[in-house]
């Protein structure tokens, strides 16, 4: 039986590699690793199919090391000791040529699982390569997150997605064999949503639904996938299509939809953990200090389904998510801090106004750090007329509060306290 198309063509080297040049490009920090031979354990995070497991192979292919691999989800600890056991007798302990160990969805590791890599890789038995979608902060433990570099990999974009298409029709052994027409590509890419096996696999459908010549158009490929639409797969496929919807959804002020589509993730048995996280960024996103209790109770919500588990757990997150659709919404805090990151990074390191900054020793009081600044308390209303920002920067407003009660008594707060100083 024939490899998947997404398999045939997997890329062997980084030469070979689309995509991600901020980690294989010629500066690249594993184009730099694999130069030097010295590859630390890292955790790569980001979305499926986008080339975590290729570059995994590609680094102990092009470094000359020993590869075992192991999935999070069918492999126990046991597995986990005798590929150790494995590494050990390779002699990974006497030489930087130690074995890489490669863990997809590492994050469907338990906490012992992950405990008993701990001593290979503090060790250098191993070298761990962890793959993730979800955010490692959460989902690694601190001891094995802290011996590991963590790098994000990108989804693919237009081009990398048309190219690995063209790579496709020109060099795969069986589809190079019939005449391919792309007509066009809107559609395989809008279905894809970034992830290249998703892309290929659609594509790989509708070659092979069709004797040569294959002419691609839009309507074939909505056609062809309706027709083979398959059921909820919480490892990727419409993962992150229905999670998008139900945050769109709470977004949008609709708990009938909201509902529904946490309905479509509890039915496929989605990680419930997973869905009360997405809540908690959603109340501090998308509702703010519109409504400062959302991130309270998405907080408990997080907090209550992990002690309770399914099936209880189902109502919790229904009345999170219908209180989260029901509140004001404001991403007023959102747009500050991206706003207050963007400014940081256009005006680098500003050195702190003296009359800000700590002054615990005779020195630095006599080089005046911290000389008149005045205490807001010793003043009518708990406020005086000081400028906080530095010198540069200053009179620079980043946080306009949004139009709904609550940030609007903000408004009139600020107004009162700044006068014309900002625009409120």
């Amino acid at each position: 039986m024939n490899a998947p198309l997404a398999e045939r063509i997997r890329p062997k080297t980084l030469d070979d590699y689309i995509s991600q040049q901020h980690l294989v490009g010629k500066t690249g920090a594993l184009t730099q690793h694999i130069k030097r031979g010295v590859i630390p354990s890292l955790i790569f995070w980001g979305p499926p199919g986008i080339g975590k497991t290729t570059l995994a192979n590609i680094i102990a292919h092009e470094s000359g090391r020993p590869f075992y691999t192991l999935s999070a989800i069918n492999s126990g600890v046991k597995d986990i000791r005798e590929i150790i056991e494995k590494a050990k007798q390779s002699g990974g302990l006497f030489t930087t040529k130690n074995p890489i160990l490669f863990i997809d969805e590492i994050h469907r590791f338990s906490k012992s699982q992950q405990d008993s890599l701990l001593g290979a890789v503090e060790k250098g038995w191993v070298t761990l390569i962890g793959a993730t979608t979800e955010n490692p902060s959460f989902e690694v433990i601190p001891a094995l997150l802290s011996r590991c570099q963590v790098y994000i990999l990108n989804s693919f974009d237009k081009d990398d997605l048309i190219a690995l298409l063209q790579r496709a029709i020109n060099e795969d052994e069986i589809v190079s064999k019939k005449k391919i027409n792309l007509k066009e590509t809107d559609a395989l890419l809008q279905l894809s949503g970034g992830d290249a096996r998703k892309l290929l696999n659609i594509f790989e459908l509708i070659v092979n639904s069709e004797d040569s010549p294959v002419h691609i158009t839009n309507d074939k490929v909505l056609k062809k996938v309706q027709q083979n639409t398959v059921r909820y797969d919480k490892t990727g496929e419409q993962h992150y299509d229905i999670i998008s919807a139900f945050i769109k959804s709470i977004r949008g002020s609709d708990p009938n939809a909201a509902v529904y589509w946490l309905a479509r993730m509890l039915e496929g048995g989605e990680d419930i953990k997973f869905i009360a996280r997405r809540m908690v960024i959603l109340a501090s996103e998308d509702i703010g200090n519109a409504n400062p209790t959302a991130l309270i109770l998405a907080t408990s919500t997080f907090q209550s389904v992990s002690i309770i588990g399914n099936p209880e757990s189902r109502i919790i997150l229904s009345q999170c998510a219908i209180y989260l659709a029901n509140s004001p919404k404001s991403n007023a805090s959102y747009l500050a801090i991206d706003k207050a990151l963007k400014l940081v990074k256009d005006t680098g390191d500003v050195s702190v106004p003296l009359h800000l900054r700590n002054a615990p020793t005779k020195l630095m009081k006599d080089l005046n750090y911290g000389k008149n600044y005045q205490y807001a308390h010793n003043y009518e209303d708990n406020f005086i007329d000081l400028e906080f920002l530095p010198d540069s920067v200053a009179n620079t407003q980043l946080y306009t509060p949004g139009n709904n009660a609550r940030e609007n008594s903000f408004r009139e707060f600020l107004r009162k306290r700044w006068k014309n100083k900002y625009d409120y």
